[in-house]
This record gives structure tokens, sequence and C-alpha cells, in this order.
């Protein structure tokens, strides 16, 4: 009869091989890390509604998953799909205007500084803006570098199309069996993490809080002050609204000011250049419509699950999108809770 090696050699061996074979996998599936990603978050986030359908049809959870992932497409993608279109429009019209010379931020902003007091003027004279001329330049030299960039990466995302097709129809692919599946998976992967049961559920509560928290929260706040921008930008006939609107979104995760950032200094353009009653009413609207939604809407959405700060959040959310892309915006605050989870998990292991 053969020798076996002692049980330690055994586990060592066992945990090279798991550890080999989980990296091997890692690499094969990055390049389609984007889907994957994205079917994991919306499985979270459409949980419930999967068991209710389940429920309703009499635990037959393929077609519940079929059904789900349905209503995921018609409410959500292709609602997001019309709406990147009606943005990518407003931003090569915008674009367009900027190079023909139709908008100048230098003129803006000559404007603006016109009808300041001399107070702030003098500030602005500390802080070396005194040569409107020379910051005209700067501004011009700083859009058209922007610009290339801008037209290069239009370039590199007209290439990656047929890539996106592939991701988009992977992740519905995924998405239907982690809809169908996700008790099963979810069970398998609690039973296979080499954590007591209780850390296990702890750090998987953690991740699925986060990610309904962020999902359902942050986007949806955003995605609200963001059509209100819009409104506002549409009612007072500014160019390209829908552009505006999107920046808006994008910056209402930035804590305190947010969506601030881009209807405030529209604000006082309107009153500088004698619209004085559209940027009285902008600014309104901003102060009383755009900034409530966050302070009412965000801590219905997200509750109080998550304990993570704001500027965690922030810093997690940037870092996440530098790192993992698109998708970033959702790992970034979950690897962040996870982070936090496993360091609590070990101080309270230590007494």
């Amino acid at each position: 009869m053969t020798p076996q090696p002692p049980s330690s050699q055994q586990d060592k061996a066992l945990l090279g091989l798991v550890l080999v074979a989980t990296l091997m996998f890692a690499l094969v599936l990055w390049p389609l890390v984007g889907a994957l990603s994205w079917a994991v978050f919306l499985a979270v986030v459409f949980a419930p509604l999967q068991e209710r359908v389940a429920t309703r049809l009499g635990g037959r959870r393929g077609w519940a998953a079929l059904a789900t992932l349905a209503l995921i497409v018609v409410s959500v993608l292709l609602p997001v799909a019309l709406l990147s279109g009606g943005v990518a429009h407003d931003a090569a019209a915008f674009y367009s205007r900027l190079k023909s010379g139709d908008f100048s931020f230098a003129e803006a902003f000559q404007q603006v500084v016109a009808v300041l007091p001399e107070w702030a003027r003098s500030g602005l004279s500390r802080l070396g803006i005194e040569d409107l001329a020379a910051l005209q330049g700067k501004l011009a030299e700083a859009l058209g570098r922007s610009s290339s960039a801008v037209t290069q990466r239009v370039f590199v995302i007209g290439q990656g199309t047929l890539a996106f097709v592939v991701n988009f129809f992977v992740m519905l692919y995924l998405l239907f069996f982690f809809l169908r599946d996700g008790r099963s998976l979810a069970a398998g992967v609690e039973k296979a993490l080499p954590l007591s049961p209780q850390h296990t559920r702890r750090v998987a509560k953690e991740f699925v809080t986060v990610v309904r928290a962020t999902v359902k929260g942050h986007v949806v706040v955003a995605l609200i002050q963001g059509t209100l921008g819009w409104l506002a930008f549409w009612f007072l006939d500014i160019n390209s609204p829908l552009l505006w609107g999107a920046a808006m979104a994008v910056l209402s995760f930035v804590p305190a000011v947010g969506a601030a950032l881009v209807w405030a200094p529209v604000a006082v353009y309107l009153v500088a250049t004698g619209s004085l009653w559209a940027g009285i009413g902008l600014a309104l609207w901003g102060v009383l419509v755009i900034g409530l939604v966050d302070n009412v809407l965000r801590p219905i959405l997200v509750g109080k699950g998550t304990r993570m700060p704001d500027w965690l959040v922030l810093v997690a959310t940037l870092g996440g999108l530098a790192v993992f892309g698109l998708q970033g915006f959702v790992l970034g605050p979950v690897v962040a809770a996870i982070f936090i989870a496993a360091w609590e998990i070990f101080a309270d292991s230590r007494g």
C-alpha cells in the first residue's frame, strides 16, 4: 500500500491547487468581468422580485427568471440605452458648437466677471486671474486638448462596439441563470468559503446591502436629479439639456455640492447676461427641488443598512471606476464595505 502523506501536507497541496485553479479561472473570466459583474449586481437587486414572481408561478423558477429578465430589459436596460443615445447626440452637438466658436467658456467667464462686485474681482486678481485675455487663451488651449481626447475616446468606443454587444448579451445570459439559481449558488459559495457560518453571513449581508444601496439609492437619486436638471435646462431653452442633465447625475455623487456644480454656474451666468428671473428661477429650482431630492429620497432608498460615510463612498466609487471601469461604480463601494467587515471580524476574533 502506498503511504499517505500527512494531512497537513494534503491540506497545503489542496489549498495550493485551489489557489492556482482560482487564479487561472479569474484570468479566463477577466475579459468578461464587466458582463459578469453587472449580471451579479442586477441579480442581487432584483432577487426579491424574482422570488415574488416565482411564488406567483407556483415555484417555476425558470419561467420566473425569464419574466424578471424581460422586465429588467424593458424597464431598465432599454431606457438607459435610449438615454445614452440622447446624451451622446447632445455631446456631439455641444462639441460642434465649441469647435465652430458658437460658444466660448472664456467669453462666458468674462461676462460673469464683468458684473461681479469690486471685492470679488480683487479676489480673482489675487488668484492670478486678472488678465482675461490670457485666461481665454489658456481655456482655449485646454478645450483643444479636451476635444482631442474626446475624439480619441469616441474612436476607441467605436472600435469596441462589437465587444460591447457581445458583453451585453453575455450579461443577459448570465443574469438569467443568476436569477434562476441564485439561492443554490449563494448556498454553495457560503459552504465553500473557509469562514465560520456567522462570519460568512456577515460578509454576504454587507455585499448584498451595499450593492442594493448603491444601485437602488445612489443610482436612482442620480437619475432623478439629472432628470430634474434636464427639465430645468430644457424649459429655459439652454443648449444640450440632456448633456447637462447627465453631468448633474454624475456629479450628484459628490457630497454636499453635487449637481450644484452644474446648475449654480449656469444660474450665475444667466443673471450676469441679463436673464435675471431665469437665473433666480434656476437657483430656486436647484436648491428647493434638486437639492431636496438627495436629502429626502436617499435615506428612504438606501436605508440604514450601509454604515459607510459619504466621503468613503465617494473615494471608493472614484477608485473603483479607475481600476475596474464602469462596473467599479458598484465594485468600489462593495470592496470598501467588505474591507471594513473583514477588519471588524478580525478585531472581534481577537476579543
